[in-house]
């Protein structure tokens, strides 16, 4: 069965900063594979695309520049939040406050961010608030385990169940 439109696949993967050489940024080819629902936006759009028309058993290798996986890192992202924003009780929050801590907040909307810690000041905190491989170049090696029809659940749901997949 090819991979496209409502089909379940699960592969494993090996991603990479930059090219095959790169540094390794995660695998799961040690650990449970990758169960998605193809083609409902739960994935990179050219990871999607690379993987079209392929089945159980193909094994490929691509990459992804940044602007076509989570983007370029936006300066406007870069945000320095009053210090007074990590005080609890009195006290400032410094072990939160360690550089290259991700630190889940919020806007002015209540929409729910995640931002890294970059710098400490005396009456700040700069915060980056990019997708932490925002600007990053990626580079996969696949294997596809399997394809199959989704069910009408998993379609209407917009996610896989079972194992692999999601659990009400």
């Amino acid at each position: 069965m090819l991979i496209d439109k409502n089909k379940v696949v699960t592969l494993h993967y090996r991603l990479q900063e930059d090219n095959a050489e790169g540094e390794l940024i995660e695998t799961t080819f040690d650990s449970e594979p990758l169960v998605f629902l193809y083609g409902v936006g739960q994935m990179i759009p050219e990871f999607e695309r690379q993987l079209e028309g392929k089945q159980a058993g193909d094994e490929l290798s691509f990459g992804i520049i940044a602007a076509e996986a989570y983007g370029e890192a936006d300066p406007e992202a870069y945000v320095e939040i009053p210090i007074s924003v990590f005080m609890i009780d009195g006290e400032l929050a410094e072990d939160m406050l360690e550089i290259g801590n991700r630190v889940p907040m919020s806007d002015e909307e209540g929409n729910q961010l995640i931002g890294t810690v970059l710098a400490v000041k005396d009456d700040a905190v700069l915060m980056d608030f990019n997708h932490p491989m925002a600007g990053q170049d990626l580079f996969f090696n696949v294997r596809v385990e399997s394809v199959r029809p989704a069910t009408e659940t998993e379609i209407a749901h917009g996610h896989v169940h079972g194992p692999g997949g999601h659990h009400h």
